[in-house]
């Protein structure tokens, strides 16, 4: 039985990836942030331990664990993360800081924790779960767009080192996804933005609007769409470099290939909720 390692299960797209991938026959390591959140994925019958990808300590404490309990993982799956939204000029460097920690620097030490054991065996897959915002940026979401950004850049040159191994490496990038995504979202903006001394308080009053609309956004998929990926990249024995999943995705990845950047710029500052201040 393959032992596959996912973060961020608490709800949304890493639990239907948990119960998705065991009910394949994968061997399913369901992490998350919140104890009881585990004590709930625990409950419901999944091998579950606390893994806060801000904390170097807790990455460490929960692969110390792990690697007891199996000889080498054949899959990780990248897909816990939050979303900070809010003009870049009202983002402090301590926000942008805990932004990177959990989205970008947790996962590359996970990673790196991962990897020996997958060239020991000669043998693994990576999944991260970028964004469409990890190759087009749209207004208000400056910290989550340069996270995304990192983590394709940085998948991009580990695929390159990796060349000559048997682990192979997948980026998948939805669109919208239903999820708590909006809602974590919105909490991180309350935490972190000043709006009351802000220059934005029309587009934030938009934004906020949206956040906590139960509308779900055009195009939005369920997390269902994010398992076929999966299943996919991790069985294929030439899994995609890129899953493009949603109409949004696809269209923006066509749209930034052949339009200038300036159009580009106006299509995405409309699309993104931009405009005049």
């Amino acid at each position: 039985m393959q032992a596959v390692l996912i973060t961020g299960c608490s709800s949304g797209i890493g639990l239907c990836l948990a119960y998705g991938l065991k009910q394949a026959g994968y061997r399913v390591f369901a992490t998350a942030r919140d104890p009881k959140d585990v004590e709930i994925l625990l409950n419901l019958g999944f091998e579950s331990y606390q893994l806060d990808l801000s904390s170097s300590a807790s990455i460490r404490n929960a692969m110390k664990v792990i690697n007891t309990q199996v000889d080498g993982l054949y899959g990780l799956i990248h897909n816990g993360a939050y979303g900070q939204v809010g003009a870049l000029e009202d983002i402090s460097r301590e926000a942008l800081e805990a932004q990177f920690q959990a989205n970008v620097f947790g996962w590359h030490e996970l990673t790196n924790l991962v990897l020996p054991e997958m060239r020991k065996n000669n043998n693994g897959r990576i999944i991260y779960l970028s964004s469409v915002l990890g190759f087009v940026a749209m207004p208000f979401r400056g910290p989550y767009n340069a996270s995304k950004f990192a983590i394709e850049g940085l998948v991009d040159t580990l695929r390159l080192e990796l060349a000559n191994t048997n682990i192979q490496l997948s980026l998948i990038q939805p669109g919208p996804i239903e999820s708590k995504f909006r809602i974590n979202a919105y909490k991180a903006f309350k935490r972190n933005v000043d709006m009351d001394n802000s220059n934005y308080q029309s587009n934030y009053k938009q934004m906020i609007k949206r956040l906590q609309s139960d509308e779900l956004a055009d195009y939005t998929l369920q997390p269902e769409a994010i398992l076929k990926c999966t299943l996919h990249a991790l069985r294929s024995s030439k899994a995609k470099i890129h899953y493009r999943v949603t109409f949004p995705t696809k269209l923006f990845a066509v749209l930034k290939r052949i339009l200038p950047s300036r159009i580009m710029d106006k299509i995405l500052s409309k699309a993104g909720g931009g405009g005049k201040r």
